[in-house]
């Protein structure tokens, strides 16, 4: 089967954090692209020669919507080539091309079980796509429990939607880990916030086995191979019920 390319747009830009932007491009040559919640596309950027220069995957951090516009949420990482070209080049009508969708980091269509998303910065994006897909679809789920973990306060992605959506969401939770700030301000905000790591929150919140609940796991290698141990070895859980996407 051939691969699809296909030419978008980029339409607006905007900071999400001091070293996070959000881009959203839209699709030329159809009305409506279809994707399901949690996968990604990849885009071939003017940053080398070869492929392996030039292509990059990231996740679509929108839910689907019918429309031609898809958002992502890309951090600027030092040194980073393809994340300097996004930050430094990238403007305001820009063209990409990109192929995608791919992947199969995707919730199953009947949902049986609680959700634990668990992730560091932008791998959020996914877990955003998989929550507003159910909200605005009102899809039949259970539980939700989002565990985002970063290093301050100011790199806290998507808050205030969160934070929306722990007020208004049946079944909703969010808890924030902050690894390097050195004070926590508490002030009646709707999620759990806490000094450490992603791993105190799960560890600590579930039971060994939890045979209930599904944990998708999605952001940096270190973070997603130490959950994976912490979840299957420690806590003793079944490894279909342990789901991951890595990058970087």
């Amino acid at each position: 089967m051939a691969t699809t390319w296909y030419d978008s747009k980029v339409i607006r830009i905007e900071d999400e954090s001091p070293t996070t932007k959000r881009f959203w491009l839209q699709v030329e040559g159809v009305d409506s692209f279809d994707f399901k919640a949690g996968q990604f596309v990849t885009m071939d950027l003017p940053i080398g020669e070869r492929r392996r220069q030039r292509w990059r995957s990231y996740s679509i951090a929108n839910a689907p919507d019918g429309s031609n516009v898809l958002e992502f949420c890309i951090v600027h990482l030092d040194g980073g080539v393809a994340s300097g070209y996004f930050f430094n080049e990238v403007k305001i009508g820009t063209e990409i091309k990109f192929k995608g969708p791919d992947g199969n980091f995707v919730l199953p269509e009947n949902i049986e079980k609680d959700l634990v998303f668990v992730c560091t910065g932008t791998g959020v994006a996914p877990f955003r796509s998989m929550i507003w897909d159910l909200k605005k679809q009102g899809k039949p789920h259970k539980n939700i429990h989002l565990i985002f973990g970063t290093r301050y306060s100011d790199g806290i992605l998507y808050q205030k939607e969160f934070e929306q959506l722990a007020r208004e969401m049946p079944g909703f939770r969010y808890s924030v880990t902050l690894s390097r700030e050195e004070e926590l301000h508490l002030n009646g905000q709707p999620f759990d916030l806490k000094k450490g790591y992603v791993h105190q929150i799960y560890l600590e919140d579930y039971p060994p086995k939890s045979p209930g609940v599904d944990f998708y796991l999605c952001g940096w290698t270190q973070m997603v191979d130490e959950a994976v141990a912490n979840l299957i070895v420690k806590m003793g859980c079944d490894r279909t019920q342990v789901k991951y996407e890595l990058y970087g």
